[in-house]
């Protein structure tokens, strides 16, 4: 892939230039959303420039992944890193997670074009970031796009192992909080040694792993900043930019007060993570004895022993709940097992009953059961609308064990209401229904509108169940 650079105007902080006959004005320090990548192409991006930025020398780049094309809002959340570390930063309004990875690729491949053309990156400082879905994509991208040397990936495990390209290594940070159901696998590709990676046929994909108290979320602004400058670090190691002793020594002694505020609240996980993730960073940048010594204290420690051995027999106990959740989901959707939606409901009980518990480790595998089992059912959703023809029943079931899972999840019940109603099982439409209103549902514009639904609109049945919850009903009930 081939990058020109064009040769930018200075005025007042602001940067004019032109990509086809496009004017395009830019300043400095400001978000500017919307940069069409051409006039005949609709596709735009959001960018940001530091305010430290000149058009001399080769500057690092963040392309940020937000599969909802959200591009502005996932640039804002990087900007005050971006400005203190002095990264340009570009995110697309125009990838979506309901396109194909082909398409999303060729549209992100457009973006870089376009950015490698109005400014001048620094080829070996051009990084990809992202959450859940979004990690995952930029995750592929360095097999895909060149050059890419870095991801920074929230919220999710290394996907699409297969795709990636084992010729065209790239640094891989992963950040995951603890309740986070993808810590289990990061934790275990992160730990695992040199001998049981090559007894597994493992490549080493992730380099650095930073682990929050937290779930399947954004972490604090704490967290992007240390990746961004595990970036940066490794540039300086890599010889790309020039080694700054006081940048280096300003950072190593802010991560140390992080670690031994970890110590002090007796988090002794927390600190051999934040120990592990400083090892990694600084070696061949800073002499560093005084860490291993603190390293080693720690893992001495009574309190990291039992929290250690805590975390790994919940992980455990995780591993064997899941591989049974993997079962039973597969069985029952291929015997359409529906007694077993009553399976379905004491697990969800069980669950609930984790999360409740005063030992935070105990809690933290509920917060991480409810998520794979989530994500376990939306994954076979996805597979079932994926067959040709699709197996409505299939889907059905489905769709009636993610009520379960997630009952807050208002589409599930709509989807079943309408599906029953076609078919007349007018019974199922309004067992539904009624679970739908009883779980907070209150759009009856949305309900009175539904797909498939006219016949069971104007039964007596439906009509009480509204005016139970809506203390009104469009139809008039026929008294027998």
């Amino acid at each position: 892939m081939k990058f020109k650079i064009l040769v930018f105007l200075v005025m007042v902080g602001t940067w004019i230039s032109a990509i086809q006959g496009q004017e395009i004005t830019i300043r400095k320090g400001i978000v500017r959303d919307s940069i069409r990548i051409n006039d005949s192409i609709p596709e735009t991006f959001a960018v940001y420039l530091p305010t430290s930025y000149e058009p001399t020398g080769k500057w690092p780049v963040l392309f940020a992944m937000d599969m909802q094309g959200r591009g502005k809002q996932i640039v804002h959340m990087f900007r005050e890193i971006a400005e203190r570390e002095g990264y340009i930063l570009a995110a697309s309004n125009s990838i979506n997670d309901s396109l194909s990875i082909v398409q999303n690729t060729l549209i992100t491949s457009r973006m870089f074009n376009t950015v490698f053309k109005l400014f001048p990156i620094h080829k070996e400082r051009t990084y990809t970031t992202g959450f859940g879905v979004g990690a995952q994509f930029a995750s592929i991208l360095p097999s895909v796009i060149r050059p890419i040397e870095g991801v920074i990936s929230f919220g999710s495990d290394v996907p699409f192992k297969e795709l990636i390209d084992p010729k065209n290594p790239f640094q891989y940070i992963g950040v995951v909080g603890r309740s986070d159901y993808h810590f289990n696998d990061l934790i275990a590709d992160f730990n695992l040694t040199g001998n049981v990676r090559r007894a597994l046929g493992q490549q080493k994909f992730i380099d650095n792993l930073l682990v929050f108290e937290g779930g399947q979320e954004w972490p604090d602004a704490s967290y992007l900043q240390r990746a961004v400058e595990i970036l940066t670090l490794k540039s300086m190691n890599k010889g790309n930019v020039p080694k700054d002793d006081e940048y280096i020594t300003s950072i190593y002694n802010r991560n140390f007060a992080t670690l031994n505020n970890f110590v002090l609240e007796n988090d002794y996980l927390a600190a051999a993570y934040m120990a592990e993730e400083m090892v990694t960073k600084f070696k061949g940048l800073i002499d560093l004895e005084e860490l291993k010594k603190r390293r080693k204290v720690i893992s001495r420690e009574k309190g990291y022993d039992l929290q250690l051995r805590k975390q790994r027999r919940y992980m455990q106990k995780e591993y064997f709940i899941r591989s049974e959740y993997e079962y039973n989901l597969n069985d029952d959707v291929l015997t359409l097992n529906y007694n077993n939606l009553g399976w379905w409901n004491y697990q969800m009980g069980e669950i609930k009953k984790f999360m409740k518990s005063a030992d935070p480790f105990e809690k933290e595998m509920g917060n991480r059961l409810v998520g794979f089992i989530n994500a376990l059912v939306e994954d076979n959703i996805a597979l079932e609308k994926a067959q040709n023809p699709v197996n409505e029943e299939a889907l059905s079931y489905l769709w009636m064990v993610k009520t379960i899972t997630s009952p807050k999840e208002y589409k599930n019940y709509l989807n079943i209401i309408s599906d029953s109603a076609k078919y007349e099982d007018f019974g199922t439409a309004l067992f539904y229904l009624e679970e739908l209103l009883k779980n907070g549902y209150t759009d009856k514009t949305e309900l009175y509108s539904l797909e498939n639904t006219a016949l069971l609109r104007i039964t007596p049945e439906f009509n009480e169940i509204i005016e139970k919850y809506f203390k009104d009903a469009r139809y008039d009930i026929i008294e027998e």
